[in-house]
Formats: structure tokens, sequence, C-alpha cells
């Protein structure tokens, strides 16, 4: 996919970011550090809470700064405590969409058909657990999806 070139128009292609804090203790958010929007999932979110109107604004705001505009998110609406269908983050209108299939994703829409796959790691995800599936989740070669992606990479009970 090629970059915009055109001056004030975001790019079409994901930022060479690998880690960017959100909030210092809110949540962690990594993208793809490649230019190809190959793989089943653009970047990976790990929120600490499952209140999504404290959760999301961190996350629509860094990703504004790189992406351009977010107009909506699709979250797997009973993962989340309290779905309301839009909020106001840096006066900004973004609409939810609550689907209940339960896929572990948040999808980021900019534009009209435009969107990012994100994986969602639980909040009560262990740390070592946690970054080893963002980081799968961000490589160019994934093919895994995301609930399987969090299944391979949780630890079994003791």
């Amino acid at each position: 996919m090629a970059d915009s070139g055109i001056p004030g128009r975001p790019s079409l292609l994901l930022p060479d970011a690998v880690h960017q804090a959100v909030k210092p203790g809110t949540a962690l958010l990594r993208l793809k550090t490649t230019r190809s929007r190959e793989g089943l999932l653009d970047g990976a979110w790990w929120p600490r809470t499952r209140d999504i109107e404290a959760e999301l604004p961190a996350l629509i705001s860094v990703l504004t700064e790189y992406l351009g505009p977010v107009i909506r998110v699709g979250v797997d609406g009973p993962a989340w405590n309290g779905l309301p269908t839009r909020l106001v983050i840096d006066d900004q209108v973004v609409h939810l969409d609550s689907d209940p299939v339960g896929d572990d994703t948040v999808l980021i829409t900019r534009g009209h058909n435009d969107h990012f796959a994100l994986l969602v790691v639980p909040p009560d995800t262990t740390a070592d657990a946690a970054i080893e599936a963002m980081a799968r989740a961000v490589r160019a070669d994934n093919i895994t999806e995301a609930a399987q992606l969090l299944i391979a990479t949780t630890p079994e009970p003791g």
C-alpha cells in the first residue's frame, strides 16, 4: 500500500512505532513496525480495566496522532462494563459498535473503509503473557486469530 504523500492527509501506512505507552499505568499499545498491512492483526492493546469509557480515550488519542481521526470503534460488547454508543474524545465524536462475537479484537475505523484490527489483551493477563501475545500479534507473518493467540500465550494454571 502506498503512502498518501499528500500534505495534511494521514498516511495509509502504520507508523514505525514499536511500543507506545498510551497513558502510564492505563494501557499499552503496540503497532506493527512494518509498512505492510499483511497478517490478521495490525497491532495489540492491553487495557488495564474493562471500563471502556476510562480506557478508550487514551487509545483513540494516540491512534489519532499516528493515523488521523478515528470515527468508529467496534468492540465485543459483553467484554466491557457499560458500553455507550458514542464518546467525545479530544473534541471528536467516536461511534462505538457492539458486536457479541467474543473475538478478542477491537476494530478501529478511520475514513469510510479503512480498518485497523487490534488484539485486545485482557486486563488481568500477566505481563509476560501480554508482552508475548502483543509481540506475536504485530508480526507481519501472523496468521493466528486473536482468541487462539491469547490461548497460546497464556500459561497453564500451576
